[in-house]
């Protein structure tokens, strides 16, 4: 573990009621933590929920596929927290549809929320952390960032690329000091809009918010002999 541990910075961008919140709260446990999405009114939910449990947790609302923003953001928190050690990288659009389905704006749309805006903020991040000589990057990935289904035609090629820019920056950037890792959640996270839209899917079939944040933590506090780069997450019905 690096001697930055004590006093690191922990961003999480793309923060809702689901994974977000719940890597937000396992973080929080330990480290100042800021809370990254569009929704204000979540975030200061959130962030209060945080406060009342003896944690710090400050809200930045931001959409992270505006340069603009997230570099206003990130000033924000500099300010008021200071330097981020760990940027985990939450923030995606789901449009699926075959190519027969989906638009052009809905292909941008995912590509913006899954790539581009992880491309900012770890842009942003890694110019104190390669100062520092330590940090750590996560970044969610999917299954369809790995083979693509029929319907994926506008996800996969998001998450796809989100994969790439988390090889090559774990190549260029490990040896300076800055673990960067892909986490790819092999199906469907018990999380509100999920029960939304498949209700009648069985607890066993879910991975658990709070079980995929214990991995990201661990992740995060590795020996630099032994990093992990890539990742597989999956409820044990899954089949792959």
């Amino acid at each position: 573990m690096d001697s930055t541990m004590d006093s690191r910075i922990v961003a999480v961008a793309g923060v809702g009621p689901g994974l977000g919140a719940a890597l937000a709260r396992r973080f929080a446990v330990s480290y100042p933590v800021a809370l990254i999405a569009r929704s204000q009114q979540y975030l200061n939910t959130l962030s209060q929920e945080l406060l009342n449990n003896g944690y710090k947790g400050i809200p930045v609302a931001a959409d992270i596929t505006k340069p603009e923003e997230v570099s206003r953001a990130f000033d924000t928190i500099e300010r008021e927290l200071g330097w981020v050690h760990t940027l985990i990288y939450n923030a995606g659009n789901a449009i699926f549809g075959s190519i027969r389905e989906v638009s052009a704006e809905d292909f941008e749309a995912n590509w913006r929320a899954c790539a581009f805006g992880a491309f900012l903020c770890a842009k942003r991040v890694i110019q104190e952390m390669l100062r520092h000589k330590s940090g750590v990057i996560l970044f969610t990935g999917a299954t369809a960032g790995v083979k693509a289904g029929p319907r994926s035609a506008a996800f996969g090629p998001a998450k796809f690329a989100l994969r790439g820019l988390a090889q090559s920056m774990a190549r260029d950037l490990g040896p300076l000091g800055i673990h960067v890792a892909h986490i790819n959640i092999d199906g469907m996270i018990d999380e509100p809009k999920v029960r939304a839209r498949f209700g009648s899917v069985s607890e066993e079939n879910l991975l658990k918010p709070e079980a995929i944040a214990e991995t990201y933590w661990h992740l995060a506090h590795q020996d630099k002999s032994a990093w992990t780069m890539e990742t597989e997450l999956r409820p044990f019905t899954e089949k792959f």
